[in-house]
């Protein structure tokens, strides 16, 4: 794939492998991309400023003060398409988890606005110690995609994993990288994220634990990868800021199936991801409902069903996709819900495995698609959950 037009931030390291990252200039650049290289003080001891900025036809920065001026690390955390930190050492993998900003390229990378792509290097102790893979969890946490390490010999003269990986494979992951971005260009999805709150009265409402994080986790993948997303977002303390993203914020079930009817017919795919309240009072009182003695009653009804009413509109050009959160008879549940909503796809939660469930920032879900495929995937950051969804997504809509 080529990367013309892909502008392109290459940050180096100290770490013995920087000598790979002039290859991976070299590559970068062959294949039509606009690099620009930042270093950090340590990485000047091994590789060239000279050689990176003959091979990128860019100057190389370096440092926050040079020449009696300002680095403007923020114009370029922002100029890119994409971050890649080849060699990540050991120190700056560290900072860079507990948010450090001691150089330029630190800096750069805190105030990167675009996708960051990391590729560690250091021995194999190193690479091996829980602090290590304590970082490497920060950074997937904040969103940014690891390239696995390779075994063979290292600079110690042990033999063992921690290499950097080799420049050509690191192209060709940048290269699926922007693949995946634009998979979904020119779609439109439809999300639906968080609770909804049903008023009893000005002051108190039925709602539940829903946070919102993977309807939005979803939104933001899908945006990443090309997507037009409509987010309607029910009461959730989490913000969205991502381009490609609009969102609309609403607060009773109401309100969240008025949005979806309007917005449905425009989109090709729809993930309804939201935990929408199955009932709702039947009468809301307009004072505040004043403390007496005895119980109070509140009468209930039934919401709109928002998916089983997309699932009745749908054509043969949409794809629908509905959430099952089970306490019991999951499988079942979720399979019978697939089928009477008319939905192309159902992620099943149960609160029954230990981190999934609301509020957390991990989840594990099972996949039942309309031609009886099962797929099953283990405890991963929402982000990674979202990923796999969509992934799923982009099959079932090539099968």
């Amino acid at each position: 794939m080529s990367l013309v037009g892909k502008k392109i931030v290459l940050g180096i390291s100290g770490s013995i492998a920087a000598y790979k990252s002039i290859l991976l200039v070299r590559l970068l650049v062959r294949e039509g991309a606009d690099v620009k290289v930042v270093i950090t003080p340590a990485a000047k001891d091994f590789v060239s400023p000279l050689v990176l900025s003959t091979l990128s036809k860019n100057k190389v920065v370096a440092d926050l003060f040079e020449d009696d001026s300002w680095a403007n690390h923020v114009e370029l955390g922002r100029w890119a398409d994409l971050m890649v930190i080849a060699p990540l050492s050991c120190n700056t993998l560290a900072k860079m988890a507990a948010g450090m900003c001691d150089n330029l390229m630190l800096a750069v990378y805190l105030s990167a606005t675009c996708p960051v792509i990391v590729a560690p290097a250091m021995d194999e102790d190193m690479w091996k110690h829980p602090a290590t893979k304590n970082n490497l969890k920060s950074l997937e946490s904040f969103g940014n995609k690891i390239i696995p390490v390779d075994a063979g010999e290292l600079a110690s003269g042990l033999i063992g994993e921690g290499r950097m990986a080799e420049p050509a494979n690191i192209l060709q992951y940048i290269q699926q990288f922007f693949f995946e971005q634009a998979d979904f260009s020119g779609s439109r999805v439809l999300i639906t994220a968080g609770p909804t709150y049903e008023a009893i009265d000005p002051v108190r409402f039925i709602g539940n634990h829903s946070s919102g994080k993977m309807g939005i986790a979803l939104a933001e993948e899908f945006a990443k990868r090309g997507a037009l997303v409509e987010l309607v977002l029910g009461p959730s303390a989490q913000t969205v800021q991502t381009a490609n993203i609009h969102v609309t914020r609403v607060t009773s079930a109401e309100e969240m199936f008025n949005a979806c009817a309007t917005m449905f017919s425009s989109c090709q795919i729809a993930v309804m991801s939201a935990a929408v309240a199955d009932y709702t009072p039947v009468v809301t009182a307009d004072e505040k409902i004043k403390k007496a003695d005895g119980n109070l009653h509140v009468e209930l009804k039934r919401t709109k069903d928002i998916l089983a009413s997309l699932g009745a509109l749908k054509t043969k050009e949409q794809l629908l996709v509905g959430f099952a959160l089970e306490t019991q008879n999951e499988k079942a549940y979720a399979l019978q819900k697939l089928e009477a909503k008319n939905a192309d796809m159902i992620v099943l939660n149960s609160l029954n495995d230990q981190g999934a469930g609301f509020g957390k920032d991990t989840n594990k879900i099972t996949i039942f698609d309309k031609n009886k495929q099962e797929y099953t995937f283990p405890v991963k950051s929402k982000r990674e959950v979202a990923k796999d969804i969509v992934d799923t997504i982009k099959h079932l809509i090539h099968v």
